[in-house]
This record gives structure tokens, C-alpha cells and sequence, in this order.
């Protein structure tokens, strides 16, 4: 729980007196994509691991 609520802080500290609305909101959505993109990554070479998957 600690470590959820450090990426909070983290996350929360890092869009602070960013200044445009515009620019913070567009850096968030990037943030959020990433994270997305990130886990999509991870859930394939995790199904690719557990099905066997030849890696050659």
C-alpha cells in the first residue's frame, strides 16, 4: 500500500505548476496511454511465456 500511494504522490507532484490547462491535460492523457500500452505489452509476453511460445 505504501508503494501505491509513493507512484500516487509521484504522479500527482509531477503535473504540479505544470501552467498551461491545455499542455497538463494532453501530458495526463500521454501518461495514461503509456501505462495502457505498457500493460498490453506485459499481459502478451506473460500469455506468451505461460503458452509456450517458441522464442527462436
Amino acid at each position: 500500500m505504501k508503494t501505491v500511494l509513493l507512484i500516487r504522490k509521484i504522479y500527482s507532484d509531477g503535473f504540479k505548476n505544470i501552467g498551461n490547462l491545455m499542455v497538463q491535460q494532453y501530458l495526463k492523457a500521454f501518461a495514461w496511454f503509456s501505462f495502457i500500452m505498457f500493460t498490453v505489452v506485459l499481459y502478451a509476453f506473460i500469455y506468451r511465456l505461460a503458452t509456450g511460445f517458441a522464442f527462436n
